[in-house]
């Protein structure tokens, strides 16, 4: 198998009009709307797809619960977005009204990132490559 990349990230949402317009805030685009599967896709032209699955039926209390739980249950905790600065992602997020949750913080391998939550409480984190 020669597998070539991610085709896109799956996300069940409680509210997908409020989470599509989270999204067209981060400069995505609606690019399908199947009321009868109940997916809702948004691309970015950076060619980043992520599809809306609109049936969440809990809301675990506002919490995340691969996050925000003590017990670490298995599953997809974020995914990571490269940005050219982070700083400059900071900046447009803060302007947009999007709460900084983490960082910035700058790991071992060198990289620096900053998180946020969209409106389900996922965690999506913006990295910033060394030079």
């Amino acid at each position: 198998m020669q597998i070539k990349k991610l085709d896109h990230v799956g996300i069940r949402v409680m509210d997908v009009d409020k989470s599509m317009q989270f999204y067209k805030a981060l400069g995505f685009k609606v690019t399908r709307e199947d009321y009868k599967e109940q997916v809702f896709v948004v691309r970015h032209p950076s060619g980043i797809e992520i599809n809306l699955i609109a049936h969440g039926n809990c809301d675990y209390d506002k919490r995340n619960i691969l996050m925000d739980v003590k017990a670490k249950y298995p599953g997809y905790t974020h995914y990571a977005i490269t940005v050219e600065s982070v700083q400059n992602a900071k900046h447009i997020l803060e302007s947009i009204n999007i709460k900084i949750t983490g960082g910035p913080v700058t790991f071992g391998d060198g990289k620096t990132s900053i998180f946020i939550r969209d409106p389900d409480l996922n965690v999506i984190e913006f990295t910033e490559l060394p030079n």
